[in-house]
């Protein structure tokens, strides 16, 4: 039934219950629901970013904290091996055409190269300072790396050599590569902006503001609906800006200390991780109007992980504090 005949302030009323019925509905839904729990024993300190790898079955975990990346069997719900010897592990990404793992290391900007199968060392890239988040672009074979006071590596994934660099105002945090344009979106807090990087200028082409919100992490990217997701934790925000002009949309609070936010095209929602012990399941209602419906617990400091959706499974990194141990814990999304 058209609405349009209704006085303003009763389609406002209208809306906002038709609003509260859908995060109603998400809440009854439990779109979360903990499937497994995988054991780290012995791992300390801070967890940064997975890696998955579909054919095996795989997870890599870098466990930052612990100078360690945690290769868990996923059939086997357990530990299989620790790649040791790491320096402040943060980025990860897998090849699967290669069989190789690359890991970028804080401590020295060391971007380590590792076989598959036998996990030994088979490679390096010396990015000199902060080697942070990994991104692989299957259709183009490159794999990029964000490092130092501001720079994105480019690397061939034919032959793991560094081929190109683009320069940025300060570090970068996550980043997400379109697949059916040429943009990188950039989240760079210590800029308080996000950069978007032309690909085949191999710069920066335009620099776009949160709306007073700052500390800007995570981020996630819907290219269909021309939405770029921006986590940030001052105040703690879900920025949603348009990516055909780089405006602000709208702004919806969530829990503190994000570092993980995914975009579930399927469903039509966003996810974000945030240490404060959450995770936060926002509706996409429509390109222009989101609602935080329901909230999951984790633990204090759970604030990474890795959603798959060929397999509808959020991964989350649970840290040791206190009486809680090291631990991945599964999630089915429904």
């Amino acid at each position: 039934m058209s609405t349009s005949f209704f006085p303003k302030t009763v389609r406002v009323a209208i809306a906002v219950f038709c609003a509260w019925i859908v995060a109603v509905a998400a809440q009854n839904a439990a779109p979360l629901k903990l499937k497994q729990t995988i054991a780290l024993p012995g791992v300390e300190g801070r967890i940064d970013h997975f890696a998955f790898d579909a054919a095996g079955n795989r997870l890599f975990v870098c466990a930052l904290g612990n100078n360690t990346v945690e290769v868990v069997d996923l059939r086997k719900g357990e530990r299989i091996h620790s790649i040791t010897g790491l320096g402040t592990p943060q980025g990860i990404a897998y090849l699967p055409e290669s069989n190789r793992v690359f890991v970028a290391n804080d401590k020295s900007g060391i971007c380590k190269i590792y076989d598959g199968k036998s996990f030994q060392a088979v490679g390096e890239l010396d990015l000199k300072d902060d080697a942070d988040n990994v991104r692989y672009d299957d259709a183009t074979k490159k794999i990029y790396v964000g490092f130092g006071s501001g720079g994105i590596a480019i690397v061939s994934g034919q032959d793991a050599k560094q081929i190109g660099s683009i320069k940025l105002s300060a570090h970068p945090e996550a980043f997400e590569l379109e697949k059916n344009g040429k943009r990188i979106f950039v989240n760079v807090p210590n800029a308080r902006n996000v950069a978007v990087i032309d690909q085949d200028k191999g710069a920066v082409t335009a620099t776009w503001k949160t709306d007073l919100a700052f500390g800007n992490f995570p981020m996630a990217l819907d290219e269909t609906n021309h939405r770029l997701f921006v986590g940030c934790r001052i105040p703690s925000k879900l920025v949603v800006l348009n990516t055909d002009s780089g405006t602000v949309v709208t702004k919806i609070g969530i829990s503190g200390d994000s570092d993980e936010i995914f975009y579930d095209s399927k469903r039509h929602r966003i996810y974000a991780v945030c240490g404060a012990g959450k995770i936060d399941v926002i509706e996409q209602t429509d390109p222009n109007n989101y609602m935080r419906s329901s909230e999951t617990e984790t633990a204090i400091g759970a604030r990474t992980g890795l959603f798959v959706p060929e397999i509808d499974t959020l991964f989350i990194a649970v840290p040791h504090r206190g009486s809680q141990q090291a631990e991945v814990r599964v999630y089915e999304v429904e």
